[in-house]
Parts: C-alpha cells; sequence; structure tokens
C-alpha cells in the first residue's frame, strides 16, 4: 500500500508560478517534478533571449531559508473553538479569528482562500529593538540538512541557524520572518487585490525592496507617510517624529481599483450645487486649452453655441457641415458671419471659441449626444465682456461628490492616543502600546475594499481591524468580512502586569496577546449591537411604515455580522511512522485514545480546508448505515474506525438515489483502515466509477 501523504505533507503554499512554468515549459522538468534551471536557460537561449550576469534586486543572509519556510508543509492541524463557535450569534458567522503562528496559518489557508481576499492590512513587528520583536523559529534543521535542503555550504547553514535560533533582531532575521508570509500571503489576493502595510523608519528601505521581489516593482502604488503623532515625538533624534508609513502594493495593478472618500454633507452644502441631475461645480472652461486648441487641430469641434435665457442649443446639422470643407480643410467665415447675423436677429447669443486673437475650439464636438448634454451640463457665466462657459464638474452617477485620497495621510484621528483611548474605552486600561486608531484603518478599508470584501490581517493584535470593520459595515450597510490572525504570545508580568492581571484575573484565561484581542472583539461587537437594539426600539415606537419595518429589518441582519468564529492551531499528536503492512490486520495502530474524537475534528477541519472548502462551510455529516461521514464539496471523509463492507453498500446506494451526494473524492485516514479493507475499498469504488462512468477517486491518507 502506498501513502498519499503525510498529515500535513500537502499542507503549503500552492506555487502557482512553478505550475505556470510546468505547463508551458514540460520538458524542464525531470520524472520526478523537479525544474531543470539549467534546461531551461538553455532552452531560453536557443530563442536568442540573453542572460544578464548583473542585476539589482534584494539579498540577505537566509533569503534561501526564507524561500525554504514558503514551501515548508504545516506542522500543524487547525481546531475549531467549538464551544464559542456554537453559540447562536456566531454560528453561521463568515468572520474568522484565528489563534496561531501566522505562517502556519496562512499555509491553512492557502488553497481554500486562494485569490479570495480583496484587501490585506498588516502592521508587522517594526524591528526598533524596542517593539519585542526577536527571530522565533519553532522548524529544527541540523546544519547538514539546512545545507541539502537550500544548498548552501556548511558555514552558511550555521550562520543561518545562529540568528533562526539566538532570537536576532538583525535585518535579516526581519527580512526571513516577512518573506514567507508576504509570499502566501499575495497567492490570497484576488487579482484585483491590494495590500497596506505599515511601517517607521527602521525597515521601510527593506520592506519597499521586499515588496518589490514578492509584488513586483511595477506593482507598487504608494508609500504615504501617515501622521500619528502631529505634536512630535522628541524622544527621536534630531527631529521630532510626527509619522509612520503606510507602504501599498497591488496584485496586479492593471486591474486594481481604489475608492475614494466620501465628503461629509456640510462639505457638500458648501462646495457643490446642485441640479435636476445631482450635484455639480464649476469645472474646467468649454474652451479647450492646451497645444491642440486650435480649430485646426479639431475641425469637429469647432461651431458656435446659441444662448438664449437659460437655453442652449447648437446649429442644425446642415449649417454645422458648412463651416468647413473637409476636402479643402478650410474654414467658411463669411458662412459664419451670415450665421451669426441670423441668430443674433432670433434673440440669440452667438458664442465662439475665441481667445488671444484667435479662434480655437471646444472641449466637446459637434454630435447628437453632446447636443444633450449642453441642457444640463453647462455653466453659463455673463460678464462684463461677455459670456464665458464651464463644464459642470460631476461625481460619478448616482455617487455623492468624493475626493481621491491623498499622499500625506492625516486626519487629527489617526493618533496613536485616539488608539489607546480606544482600547481604554472597551477594555478599562491601556493593554498595547500604539494601537492603531479604528479611524485610520476605516479610511483605508474605505479605499482598499468594497461593501462585501474580504478582508486578512495576519498580525492582529489589539484587533482594530475587525472593530473597523464591525463600525464601517453598521455606517454603510457594508458586508465586509474578515479572516484576523493572532499569535498566543504569552504577557510578561514584569513588562505589562495591568494586561497580565486583566487576562489571567478577569478572563480567566492563559495570559496572552490572543485572549486580548478576543475580548475587544467581543466587546465592540456587544458595543455596536447594545446601539443598533436602541434604534431599533426606538423605531419600534414610531407609527409603522413600509420604510421603519425595512430599516428596522437591516438594523436586525446588521447585528448578525457582528460576530466571530475562532479557530486555532494545535501541534500535531504523535505521529506513527511506519507501513500498515508491518503489522497484523488485527493491530491497533494507535494507543487507546488517540487519536481523540477530538484530534479526529482537528483532523477533519484541516483536511477540508486544504481541499478548497472554506473555514466558514460547515461539513454534512453523513450516516453510513450506522458509520458516521462527513461531506462536502464533492468531498466524502472516512476518518472512524469500523468501516465495514455494509457501509461501503451504503456509500454507493446513496450516490445511486440522492440527487445531491455526489462525491468526487472519498478520502480516508489510513491508520483507522485495515490495509486490506483499504485494497478492497480502492478497488470497488475503482468498479462502480467504471460502471457508471462517473469519476470518484479514493484517497488514503496518514
Amino acid at each position: 500500500m502506498s501513502k498519499e501523504e503525510k498529515i500535513t505533507n500537502n499542507i503549503k503554499a500552492p506555487n502557482k508560478d512553478l505550475e505556470t512554468l510546468r505547463i508551458n515549459f514540460p520538458h524542464c522538468f525531470d520524472k520526478d517534478g523537479n525544474f531543470q534551471l539549467e534546461k531551461f536557460k538553455a532552452n531560453l537561449t536557443e530563442k536568442e533571449i540573453n542572460f544578464s550576469t548583473e542585476s539589482y534586486g534584494l539579498d540577505w543572509l537566509g533569503k534561501s531559508y526564507a524561500r525554504l519556510l514558503a514551501s515548508d508543509p504545516a506542522t500543524t492541524l487547525l481546531k475549531a473553538d467549538e464551544t464559542h463557535n456554537s453559540k447562536p450569534e456566531n454560528a453561521n458567522s463568515e468572520n474568522l479569528l484565528i489563534k496561531g503562528d501566522n505562517l502556519e496559518v496562512l499555509k491553512h489557508l492557502a488553497n481554500a482562500y486562494y485569490e479570495q481576499v480583496k484587501m490585506i492590512y498588516i502592521d508587522p513587528p517594526y524591528n526598533t529593538g524596542k517593539d519585542g520583536f526577536t527571530y522565533q523559529d519553532d522548524r529544527k534543521f541540523s546544519a547538514k540538512e539546512l545545507q541539502n535542503l537550500i544548498g548552501v555550504d556548511a558555514d552558511k547553514a550555521k550562520r543561518i541557524l545562529d540568528f533562526t535560533q539566538s532570537k536576532s533582531n538583525s535585518h535579516s532575521a526581519w527580512l526571513t520572518f516577512m518573506y514567507p508570509r508576504l509570499y502566501i500571503a499575495k497567492q490570497l489576493l484576488k487579482d484585483e487585490g491590494v495590500i497596506f502595510v505599515s511601517i517607521d523608519d527602521s525597515e521601510i528601505a527593506q520592506l519597499r525592496m521586499l515588496l518589490d521581489e514578492v509584488f513586483g516593482e511595477e506593482n507598487f502604488v504608494a508609500e504615504l507617510p501617515t501622521i500619528m503623532n502631529l505634536k512630535g515625538n522628541n524622544d527621536e533624534f534630531g527631529f521630532a517624529g510626527t509619522h509612520e508609513y503606510t507602504v501599498v502594493y497591488s496584485k496586479n495593478k492593471n486591474n486594481a481599483l481604489f475608492n475614494e472618500f466620501s465628503v461629509d454633507e456640510e462639505t457638500i452644502l458648501k462646495s457643490w450645487e446642485q441640479d435636476e441631475i445631482g450635484y455639480f461645480k464649476k469645472g474646467a472652461p468649454m474652451r479647450a486649452t492646451g497645444d491642440e486648441d486650435k480649430r485646426e487641430n479639431r475641425a469637429e469641434m469647432f461651431y458656435p453655441f446659441l444662448i438664449k435665457g437659460d437655453e442652449i442649443t447648437v446649429l442644425e446639422e446642415d449649417e454645422f457641415s458648412k463651416i468647413y470643407n473637409k476636402t479643402t480643410k478650410v474654414f467658411d467665415d463669411d458662412f459664419l458671419n451670415e450665421l451669426k447675423k441670423k441668430y443674433e436677429k432670433l434673440g440669440y447669443s452667438f458664442v465662439l471659441p475665441f481667445s488671444d486673437g484667435a479662434y480655437g475650439r471646444w472641449r466637446w464636438g459637434y454630435s447628437e449626444k453632446n447636443k444633450e448634454r449642453l441642457k444640463y451640463d453647462v455653466i453659463v457665466n455673463r460678464n462684463g465682456e461677455g459670456i464665458t462657459l464651464y463644464k459642470k464638474q460631476r461625481p460619478e452617477l448616482g455617487e455623492l461628490p468624493s475626493k481621491k485620497p491623498k499622499t500625506i495621510f492625516y486626519k487629527a484621528e489617526y493618533s496613536s492616543g485616539n488608539g489607546t483611548a480606544q482600547i481604554k474605552s472597551l477594555l478599562g486600561d491601556k493593554y498595547f502600546s500604539n494601537p492603531k486608531p479604528t479611524e485610520l484603518i476605516k479610511d483605508l478599508i474605505t479605499v482598499g475594499s468594497n461593501s462585501d470584501d474580504l478582508i486578512l490581517d495576519f498580525f492582529a493584535g489589539s484587533g482594530t481591524t475587525a472593530d473597523s470593520i464591525f463600525q464601517l459595515n453598521v455606517e454603510n450597510f457594508g458586508k465586509r468580512k474578515f479572516i484576523l490572525v493572532q499569535l498566543p504570545e504569552l504577557i510578561d508580568p514584569k513588562k505589562d502586569k495591568s494586561a497580565y492581571d486583566f487576562v489571567k484575573n478577569e478572563l480567566k484565561a492563559e495570559p496572552t496577546i490572543f485572549e486580548i484581542t478576543k475580548e475587544r472583539l467581543l466587546r465592540a461587537a456587544k458595543k455596536i449591537n447594545t446601539e443598533l437594539d436602541s434604534k431599533i426600539e426606538k423605531l419600534k415606537k414610531e407609527l409603522p411604515t413600509e420604510e421603519t419595518k425595512f430599516e428596522i429589518k437591516n438594523l436586525e441582519k446588521l447585528k448578525t455580522q457582528n460576530a466571530f468564529k475562532i479557530y486555532e492551531t494545535t501541534p500535531i499528536w504523535e505521529d506513527y511512522d511506519f507501513e500498515a503492512e508491518q503489522f497484523d490486520s488485527s493491530q491497533t495502530l494507535f494507543d487507546a485514545g488517540k487519536p481523540t474524537e477530538e484530534d479526529i475534528k482537528a483532523l477533519l477541519v484541516t483536511w477540508k480546508t486544504n481541499d478548497n472548502i472554506s473555514l466558514s462551510q460547515e461539513l454534512e455529516t453523513v450516516d453510513l448505515g450506522g458509520y458516521t461521514a462527513f461531506y462536502g464539496n464533492g468531498k466524502l471523509y472516512l476518518l472512524h474506525k469500523n468501516f465495514t463492507t455494509e457501509n461501503l453498500k451504503a456509500v454507493l446506494e446513496k450516490i445511486d438515489t440522492n440527487k445531491t451526494f455526489n462525491p468526487t473524492s472519498i478520502i480516508a485516514f489510513g491508520y483507522h483502515f485495515e490495509s486490506k479493507s483499504l485494497r478492497e475499498l480502492s478497488e470497488n469504488v475503482k468498479q462502480y466509477a467504471n460502471k457508471k462512468k462517473i469519476d470518484i477517486d479514493f484517497i488514503t491518507r496518514y
């Protein structure tokens, strides 16, 4: 019997670049699927593509190790917090809070959420030397193993292991830490997706080069100085520090879309007027400007506007066509003067694009469409010198006026002190240093996503991203969803006694940062739902109308969005590394109680996520003649012991009789099956599939 894979060997970030190469250059791979670089280079050289020996790029001690970490399998399982998730308010939530090392979590998410995320926001360690960042790596390699895995000499392998095991905060350590996380995160982004990264001067240069490498220099969008303390931090050398940075990259700049900020009502009243079409303000003059603004440049854009009172019109087609002879390319100014006399006698002002002693042209050509636009999209400005025409500048159709975000990101509300106050208001004290305020994150989310998008933050910290999403959804009836990831980092009672005591004594939990993140989300949701309940009760006291009924229904719906499910990474139980054929069919493969029912559930969550089934999607429990299996998205999971021939018959009968039950893969946990049973099961499934002319794969996993 051959094993498909170990429990998590297939849980890794998909390498789509390698897949692209395999599709287009299959001859550059050996029989084991290894990419042959020299053969690839030779192939391109044959096509007269030259390779430069000199290039510009980012290199550091540990880069090859960072690439290994990006492709190395996950070493954990994913487990649901069933107590929390089964509560009515959480049961159907698509919001996720995941406890664990974010590199592990990203690997677990890589398949189920591949190209599903519209926006990523992260606030990673700044590596200031004071922020507590030290390189932490649970993966254990000997120097010899590392040499073989990443192709470096013994000295370099030792130096890499030294900083991974010595809690280094060097630039190399930080880059090694960040690279695999950003590499996998990119794959989770939609093609039109964007990433925002908060950082300060300590690593801004390295971050830019790293993002250039991962996302491509061509996908750089902006580096936004973000004012966090307008008064300035006098602790900094030479200058009082006022800002951090928000670095913005897109997955694919050609497809990326960014939103503008809405303009508040007061600003609208000051800056905008309103007509029967909507909001407008004075825009550019109707007379064209620039290098090609003469009538000779665009003859079809030279003609008179006829103005009487508030009415603006143009000539009929037969008159317009005589102004310019397309054959001789000459304007008939005599005919133009005749027209002027004619329409002035009829009471029209005869307005031509004339300035600086010469005829120019309009911004609009002569057409039926533009003729209609004259009725509502032109401003007539009369003064002592005559008439000047302007375009009406409008916002996007159907939208309120908006303004483009500026490259200096500043509002008084962005103050880090404001973020601290928000934490204190919810939790009762300051438990985070310099947390981001919701106003900043809400603005970034507004710019980088739409109302029904999925947003990822894998350095969740105080949980500001989730709180901001809760608030935004209420403000504009949005349906944004989030995935937050936070390491269960232990709180040092010597450095953060108040936070330690809060978690241990008030929350009755292990004193970790994750518990504070979780509590912030719970309290933020409760606060918002209390406010929504107040609005609902007020509406219920009013005279019932269709409008109030509709509003109450929407508010009730919003309440259901202020919830989340919790998952966590958990170590794999003892892995018995043997082939089943080595044992009698009666041999118990696990000691009593190993794996437990809880372990099986974790295995199921892990496998389904790896099989492209989202964490928020529940699997169907299926009774197969007394044997409990799990089904979803065409995958049938057989994880328990004691699967018999009768249970197999029940599977096949269910496929025959139930149109909604059509598994394309049957996945068995090999340790819970005798090797003989696995062979029989595989053969019977294959025979049945051939007979029915359907595709069903039988897969054994360990």
